[in-house]
């Protein structure tokens, strides 16, 4: 038996129950996996309350690191004792769990259990938005809404690393420090300021090359007035609900943009591609370029908590659980 949060019905954080259960020994393909530590996103919130429907019950959790403790039949490339992390499948809110093992990457010494769960699904996202979705160069200019949440903040370090003039928006005096210390060169405190305009004016009315938006509702379609013709308005979540359906011709009257809306699921679907992402993004970590400090820690049991907190906005950086 093992301790595991699962979802019985959808709702508030009281959703999440601590339950016992039977975890089976992993079948072909599959390995065991202890969790050392377990990491949370806002994308968990969603399939809690509802907005993404999942078949009951249901264990929460995306991203997990952890020991392999036991392997399946034909797993190669992997044996008892490896450090792994993942960022793929529900199941890791628990202490133990069977996961595919073409799901999973190595872990390198220089990083720890902590960081790779704080890590895997916010670096891997920001790795496909910053170097496929839209590939950022130097020179460009950019702006990043939620500069100093879980995404934000390792964005920032990164495209400030690849020679960007990164622009984020923040909600506090607090957050805009945060992410100036993390290599927003400007910084638009959204509540107090309207940020179309502080975008005009920080570029000199010539805009931005791409928008990285994780928030949605509330920052569409504001988000397209800041793009000079011919850029790319990236919806890569929706914190304040999403982006409703819209008119396309908007996208010819404010310059022949573009906008997608990518999932790191898809990025990761063909083989190897998740090593090739995680190798770039181990690479930019062990070297210093992006810190990834663990800014809350939850055990397990306060889950609850730890949900209230993403969902008022509260946290910065990134929050994991411990089991």
């Amino acid at each position: 038996m093992t301790k595991a949060i699962r979802i019985h019905q959808p709702g508030g954080p009281e959703a999440m129950q601590l339950d016992d259960v039977d975890v089976p020994a992993p079948g072909a393909g599959e390995v065991q996996i202890r969790h050392h530590a377990i990491g949370l996103n806002y994308i968990d919130t969603y399939f809690r309350s509802g907005l993404y429907p999942a078949p009951l019950p249901f264990t929460l959790g995306n991203e997990g690191a952890g020991q392999i403790i036991a392997l399946g039949k034909g797993v190669s490339g992997f044996k008892v004792g490896d450090r792994v992390a993942y960022a793929a499948t529900p199941g890791a809110y628990s202490e133990v769990r069977n996961i595919h093992a073409n799901l999973l990457v190595k872990l390198p010494k220089s990083i720890s259990y902590e960081q790779a769960a704080a890590m895997m699904l916010k670096g891997l996202t920001a790795q496909y938005l910053l170097r496929q979705t839209f590939r950022v160069k130097k020179g460009h200019t950019i702006l990043i809404h939620a500069g100093a949440g879980g995404v934000g903040l390792i964005a920032c370090q990164w495209a400030k690393a690849l020679g960007a003039t990164v622009i984020a928006t923040v909600g506090s005096a607090d957050k805009a420090k945060l992410a100036k210390k993390n290599g927003a060169k400007h910084v638009i405190l959204y509540r107090s300021e309207n940020f179309v305009e502080r975008v005009k004016e920080i570029t000199k009315g010539k805009l931005c090359d791409v928008v990285y938006d994780g928030v949605g509702k509330v920052t569409f379609p504001g988000s397209l007035d800041c793009l000079k013709p011919l850029g790319m308005f990236v919806s890569y979540g929706n914190a304040s609900g999403p982006v409703d359906a819209f008119n396309l011709g908007l996208l010819s009257q404010k310059g022949s943009l573009f906008a997608t809306r990518p999932t790191l699921f898809t990025y990761t679907a063909q083989p190897g591609n998740l090593a090739k992402m995680a190798r770039d993004l181990f690479r930019v970590v062990s070297s210093g370029v992006v810190k990834v400090p663990v800014h809350a820690r939850f055990p397990l049991e306060k889950v609850a908590d730890a949900h209230r907190a993403l969902e008022s906005r509260a946290t910065t950086g990134s929050s994991i659980l411990i089991p």
